[in-house]
């Protein structure tokens, strides 16, 4: 029993060290992206010894921060539209599936570019497989009920818009666009099928009304 104890504080301080080597590197990594181990070591506090503990390469440490992102989406997926508004129409859906993305999107965007440098192709995708699958659901009511184009099966749409709101986001990563989520979804809608009128109108309501609802998830 003694032993468990005088285990269990060294237990926490690592998972205290891993959790701020983590946090540390998606702050750095947006800003440098060839960033050194050995600096993010410097600037999570910890010294080289304890990083590479849990981390043995950069490849080790940007797949951690990949399996972060997808329980990110996964965790947001489960709390989106499609799980408590089924009332909700698939157009305000697909805008407030995409305004709800984008502070994860905008959270990890430099790591989508370096999952897919680093990792691959197919690492990004699978991150993305929570959101692509949520996305495809509202497509498929999207089009029955004839506000989506349905000229592309719901999948297949689906994984092009993702392709699509990733290349904005790199975009936002280059400094070519400046947005806040607001133009990815209208963007979004527009790909969807969605006039542009329609589509900005349908954004500018989702957002506001989620403005409105934050205070009330926050007490």
């Amino acid at each position: 029993m003694s032993k468990h104890v005088a285990r269990e504080p060294l237990r926490r301080n690592s998972r205290s060290n891993r959790a701020r080597i983590l946090a540390t590197a998606r702050e750095e990594l947006g800003r440098n992206p060839d960033v050194t181990l050995e600096e993010l070591a410097r600037a999570a506090g910890v010294v080289r010894r304890t990083l590479f503990g849990h981390f043995p390469g950069r490849a080790a440490l940007l797949e951690a921060l990949a399996e972060e992102a997808a329980e990110t989406l996964r965790n947001m997926v489960e709390a989106g539209p499609e799980s408590g508004e089924p009332a909700e129409s698939a157009e305000r859906a697909l805008a407030r599936f995409v305004l709800q993305m984008w502070p994860v999107g905008d959270r990890y965007r430099m790591l989508l570019a370096l999952t897919r440098r680093d990792l691959g192709s197919e690492r990004v995708t699978e991150v993305l497989a929570p959101a692509r699958e949520a996305a495809t659901g509202i497509l498929e009511r999207g089009q029955r009920d004839g506000v989506f184009h349905s000229h592309l099966p719901p999948a297949v749409q689906s994984a092009g818009l993702m392709a699509m709101i990733v290349a904005l986001v790199e975009s936002v990563n280059t400094g070519a666009l400046e947005d806040d989520g607001h133009r990815i979804a209208t963007a979004t809608l527009i790909a969807a099928g969605v006039p542009e009128d329609r589509a900005s109108a349908v954004v500018e309501e989702v957002a506001s009304a989620m403005a409105t609802a934050l205070p009330a998830h926050g007490t």
